[in-house]
């Protein structure tokens, strides 16, 4: 009898033994009843113990294949050349710590080995940056890694170690299968404390987070997951790997009873392309996308809540800008399969090769109603994740607007005149300009699906329910014709004041 057979079986057996305890019990009670009958207890192992021995089954099975990482960064020397003595100026310690190289910085995290030959899962953020890795396997043993490759969209590297044998490697789960209320295990080093096990559910699947990227929709689990844990693996209770720890959402820094693990299946895939060709390459379309929500169907008549909305054609080189693709256009089918959302869409799309060549099938608005077109192009290939530039709002500024319309939705709106448009760097731009949002109301709690404002200080209201916003009439108008239970869609244009390039938002809500 295998190992994963007997771990299956105590799971399964979770309800059956409780069952058979609460009928063991029954049953002493009716023997004790007759006096003819000696009474007698029948032995009876309870439904926690059952689930405590898979707990420590599970432990021991994937204990040998964690690993801990010990990540090396040296810190760059500050000296004052130039100047071999202080100055009457300088605190004469200040000036003797500036003469010393800085002591290097260790990062502790987590990992573990998933091919027997010696390759090692864990996060890109525990070996950015670092001048030597040491991986230090369960037996004690420690090697110096080899960095493979990391993939910063998913927050995912590979190391490699030669051992000079095979090593244990842990099973990788479909982690498309996991379930909400799924037990489930999280092994790493916390605090570097390594070989530590903690226990807890799935508490959710395919969730967003603020610190996410678009290739980052995480298994959530209420499994202690702190500091030093990032990399390391949440099984499940075959001992099979569903899940590579990397986020928490906490108050403290610390655990909070709220981790989130990267799929393991979307994690094979990255670790394949990044051992055969160092980088992961994914399709690319140049566009900037929402999702086709509830309100945004209703309001277009789209019949299904599905499709990705293009806000943005960031090149004119790109896929999508040389197929013809607008901003405004809807994307429904992606290579002969349906778009169920942006995030869909851009799974598709990052999920193929560049240069292949693909079939998109979107909506446009033509007088009015909605067109089905068909184009094909030849997908490009992704560029590297840029950090976003700290840009200020607009609506920041000091000019004075010329003229403030009412509160509609509570916000307060400007009439944008070419010199407005000019104060609030907005060239070129027509509609509403949103200068102040009131923090109690309905529009300023609408969300992104990645948990941010929709609608900000700054942005320029264009649309509203498929009507063009010429002044703040039409738009006070367009307002006062609504009522509880309407559908809202505002075409909204976000610039960036330093560039001046405006993106549209689609800003879709419900009236309460």
């Amino acid at each position: 009898m295998n190992n994963s057979k007997q771990w299956t079986r105590l799971n399964k057996g979770f309800l059956g033994s409780l069952i058979a305890a609460l009928t063991a019990g029954f049953a002493g009670s009716a023997i004790v009843a007759q006096p003819t009958e000696p009474a007698r207890t029948l032995p009876t192992v309870s439904a926690a113990s059952r689930l405590s021995d898979s707990f420590a089954e599970v432990a021991k099975l994937v204990e040998p294949g964690v690993v801990s990482i010990d990540a090396k960064t040296k810190m760059p020397e500050a000296n004052a050349k130039g100047r071999p003595t202080p100055s009457e100026s300088d605190d004469v310690m200040e000036f003797f710590r500036r003469q010393l190289p800085r002591r290097p910085v260790y990062s502790l995290g987590s990992g573990f080995v998933f091919d027997k030959s010696g390759y090692i899962l864990t996060n890109a953020h525990v070996i950015d940056n670092t001048t030597k890795i040491t991986v230090k396997l369960s037996n004690g043993e420690e090697f110096q890694a080899q960095l493979v490759g990391a993939d910063e969209e998913t927050d995912l590297a590979v190391l490699k170690i030669n051992a000079g044998r095979d090593l244990s490697a842990l099973r990788m789960a479909d982690s498309d299968k996991v379930r909400v209320g799924d037990w489930v295990l999280a092994v790493g080093s916390p605090f570097g404390l390594s070989r530590s096990v903690t226990a807890g559910i799935i508490s959710q699947i395919k969730r967003e987070t603020p610190e996410s990227t678009s290739f980052q929709q995480f298994i959530q689990t209420d499994a202690a997951i702190n500091r030093g844990n990032s990399g390391g693996p949440l099984v499940n209770l075959d001992g099979e790997v569903v899940g590579i720890n990397s986020q928490i959402a906490t108050t403290t820094g610390d655990s909070n009873g709220v981790g989130f693990a990267f799929p393991s299946t979307e994690a094979l895939v990255v670790a394949k392309q990044l051992i055969d060709g160092g980088k992961v390459r994914r399709g690319f379309l140049g566009v900037g996308l929402d999702s086709v929500k509830a309100e945004y169907a209703r309001v277009y008549g789209l019949g299904e809540t599905r499709g990705a909305i293009i806000t943005v054609v960031s090149d004119v080189r790109s896929a999508a800008a040389r197929a013809g693709i607008k901003s405004g256009d809807v994307i429904v089918e992606f290579n002969g399969k349906s778009v169920v959302s942006a995030q869909d869409l851009i799974a598709k799309v990052a999920g193929t090769r560049p240069d292949n060549s693909v079939s998109v099938v979107y909506l446009r608005e033509i007088d009015g109603r909605l067109e089905r077109r068909t184009t094909s192009m030849t997908l490009g290939e992704r560029p590297p994740r840029r950090v976003a530039s700290n840009t200020t709002s607009p609506g920041k500024t000091e000019a004075e607007p010329v003229k403030e319309t009412g509160k509609p939705f509570g916000l307060t709106l400007v009439e944008l005149t070419p010199q407005t448009a000019a104060d609030f760097q907005v060239e070129g731009q027509s509609g509403l300009f949103v200068k102040e949002i009131n923090p109690e109301s309905l529009i300023a709690e609408v969300k992104t699906s990645a948990g941010v404002d929709a609608l900000g200080e700054g942005d320029i209201i264009q649309r509203i329910n498929r009507v063009t916003v010429k002044d703040a009439k039409s738009f006070s108008d367009a307002v006062n014709k609504l009522k509880t239970g309407d559908a809202v869609v505002l075409h909204v244009i976000s610039v960036d004041p330093r560039s001046k390039v405006g993106r549209l938002k689609i800003v879709q809500f419900t009236v309460q």
